[in-house]
């Protein structure tokens, strides 16, 4: 979801079927008929066009770009055999699965030049791989918080509580998405988004169901920005490229979007290479490669992200990002919980179901 809203800046980015067709080399391992062609799994229009066509023209290659919407539907479709991809784009916890699963294969370091531009912040959030052996961070992200302000009063609070606030009754939403939900409410307890602590957990479903939902109009996964552009909504919480992408950017000056200063829960999506491409050289110059500040940049500008990843990039920027990354700094990866998750879809249903 958090991808699909820019759709139409990249509508000429390419889409291949499965990629099972092979050949036999001369000493009986397996190839793809094309050597010189590296296959892109990644999420919907989540790299510029530009940048695969100019990484085509210096590397003599053609990228066949393969797009996904969910983790659930990129990882299913791996489990369930499909083959022939070279890279993959994993969020956090996926990929810390994959990792102990052993679909990915190790990143050649001799080619990962492009590693010292890496905000050393975003690896010390990454503690599934803090040495990028297998990752190098794509993009991190995290939903936040957007008020009108042409609705709202002069004065309100900046952080998660702000949905406790009357005035916005009837007119804010939160996102039907567990994680992040009790995630905000953990975060403004003070405690971890990936919290297994009973007490705790009991804490931030209180402070959601008593304190928090009374005001809501409802939980949206989808209809957030719109219903935000139109003045249904005063109050939001949610992604900054839903919300910016539905108002029109003659009125973004009417948008108060922040990052509380409590963090949140987070995303990491990265690049990694799946254990049986066929392609492992070429597929290693094209993650250094998107590292490039110049190169990494032009993905920024495509959609006004912060520079939060790769530092170096800000200067190569023309484009204004939609908040600062410094806002991102105190945000906290949703990491896989294992058998944890069940907690919290307990917890989530009696938030969502009980009055």
């Amino acid at each position: 979801m958090k991808k699909g809203f820019y759709s139409a800046v990249f509508a000429t980015a390419c889409l291949v079927t499965l990629f099972t067709s092979c050949e036999k080399k001369s000493d009986g391992v397996p190839a793809q008929k094309d050597d010189k062609v590296l296959y892109l799994y990644n999420w919907t229009y989540y790299t510029p066009d530009e940048v695969l066509r100019n990484f085509e023209a210096e590397f003599g290659c053609t990228v066949k770009y393969d797009s996904y919407a969910s983790n659930e539907e990129m990882y299913n479709k791996l489990r369930g055999g499909a083959k022939g991809y070279d890279i993959v784009v994993p969020s956090q916890d996926y990929a810390s699965i994959m990792i102990n699963q052993g679909m990915l294969r190790e990143l050649d370091q001799s080619k990962m030049t492009n590693r010292k531009f890496i905000n050393p912040q975003v690896l010390a959030k990454a503690t599934y791989d803090p040495e990028m052996k297998y990752c190098v961070p794509y993009y991190f992200g995290a939903a936040g918080i957007a008020v009108n302000k042409e609705r709202a009063a002069s004065s309100y609070e900046r952080n998660w509580n702000i949905f406790a606030d009357k005035q916005f009754a009837g007119h804010a939403t939160m996102m039907d998405d567990m994680r992040e939900v009790i995630g905000d409410a953990l975060a403004h307890l003070g405690k971890s988004v990936n919290s297994l602590d009973d007490s705790e957990l009991a804490e931030a479903k209180n402070l959601i169901a008593k304190d928090w939902k009374p005001n809501l109009v409802k939980f949206d996964a989808e209809g957030f920005g719109k219903s935000f552009a139109s003045g249904d909504f005063w109050l939001c919480q949610g992604y900054a490229e839903v919300v910016f992408g539905e108002v029109p950017e003659d009125r973004w000056n009417t948008v108060d979007f922040f990052i509380p200063e409590e963090g949140g829960p987070s995303y990491l999506d990265s690049m990694c290479i799946l254990k049986d491409s066929a392609h492992y050289e070429l597929a290693n110059e094209f993650i250094n490669y998107i590292q490039r500040p110049e190169v990494y940049a032009k993905f920024l500008d495509s959609f006004k992200f912060p520079c939060f990843v790769n530092t170096e990039a800000q200067k190569y920027m023309t484009t204004t990002p939609m908040y600062e990354a410094s806002q991102m700094t105190n945000c906290e990866l949703k990491n896989d919980i294992g058998e944890g998750l069940d907690k919290y879809q307990e917890i989530w249903q009696e938030i969502r179901y009980t009055d």
